[in-house]
């Protein structure tokens, strides 16, 4: 039991280098997707194999058997392993759980402030324009979505790569990428191997505007242009929007204007084959974390006295 508990741990680890991979071969969207499932599928086999490592820890204990209605504490084969990994995982998930609602905390009121400022200011249907000297631009979730851009980002960038801007942005609003987003920030908080892929998804989702920009406008060197422009004005100024609100700025924006200017690529064999490996280890993840949990759920009953070895 503790063996398999053991293997959502250590299987994260290896998805970083498969998650940048993919990304490099799949189409954008498809990756967003591939690697946001698999984030939130690895971080919550972590967070079950975490708490049923806690659990055996805890019911190993007379007091908290008896809580748990045992006939007897919970055994095990080895308390050298168990007793330390349960220890282990008790301080690791009691900080991922502090860290994760001091970061939500963090960002909702960050959240607030931006959509009280753009509320002040009046809309041209979905754009808002804040004055302000810091050269700024993103999404904004919310009921209504806004793309909201400083006065000082427009002043920096033409007529044409404006429209290159809000087409971009426009294009976050219209699929959801705050929630990718989101979800990516909640994995990272699970393991720190998926902070990594943190970073993955969100260039992910900055890539795959950019195909859907340059496909409304139908121009790819000028929403690279666009984006490049709008980097460089915005390099010096600290963003105050949420991490979960993407923006055309962010990301290694050198890499995405290289993707810009050269031809889509068809996905291949190997391609396929990559992406394939990281949904595997998701789902060997998810399975033998579930083992691990039904196997301890298996030996609960046992010392409850509802089922015989």
């Amino acid at each position: 039991m503790t063996a398999l508990l053991l293997v959502p741990l250590f299987l994260p680890f290896l998805a970083p280098t498969l998650a940048r991979r993919t990304l490099g071969r799949l189409t954008p969207v498809t990756a967003l997707w591939v690697l946001t499932t698999s984030a939130m599928a690895l971080a919550s086999a972590c967070v079950a194999a975490l708490g049923a490592l806690v659990l055996t820890g805890l019911l190993k204990l007379p007091a908290f058997a008896a809580l748990g209605e045992l006939v007897h504490p919970l055994r095990t084969p080895s308390d050298f392993l168990v007793v330390p990994a349960a220890m282990a995982a008790t301080g690791v998930l009691t900080l991922s759980v502090w860290t994760l609602a001091r970061s939500a905390l963090g960002q909702a009121r960050v959240f607030r402030t931006a959509r009280t400022q753009a509320d002040r200011y009046p809309a041209a249907g979905d754009l808002c324009v804040i004055d302000s000297p810091h050269p700024d631009a993103y999404a904004l979730p919310g009921r209504p979505h806004r793309i909201v851009v400083t006065s000082a980002m427009l002043r920096s960038l033409g007529p044409a790569e404006r429209e290159a801007l809000f087409a971009h942005e426009r294009a976050h609003n219209q699929a959801g990428h705050h929630y990718f987003l989101a979800a990516a920030e909640l994995a990272a908080h699970c393991h720190p191997a998926l902070r990594t892929i943190r970073a993955t998804i969100r260039l992910a989702a900055e890539r795959a505007a950019d195909e859907a920009a340059a496909t409304v406008l139908g121009d790819r060197r000028l929403i690279a242009t666009a984006i490049a422009r709008a980097a460089l004005a915005g390099q010096a100024s600290r963003s105050t929007r949420p991490d979960f609100v993407p923006a055309a700025t962010t990301g290694p924006v050198p890499q995405r204007v290289a993707a810009l200017l050269q031809p889509s690529e068809r996905c291949s064999r190997a391609t396929r084959f990559t992406a394939l490996l990281l949904a595997a280890c998701a789902v060997l993840s998810v399975g033998a974390g579930a083992t691990g949990v039904l196997a301890f759920h298996h030996q609960v009953e046992i010392a409850q006295g509802e089922e015989s070895h």
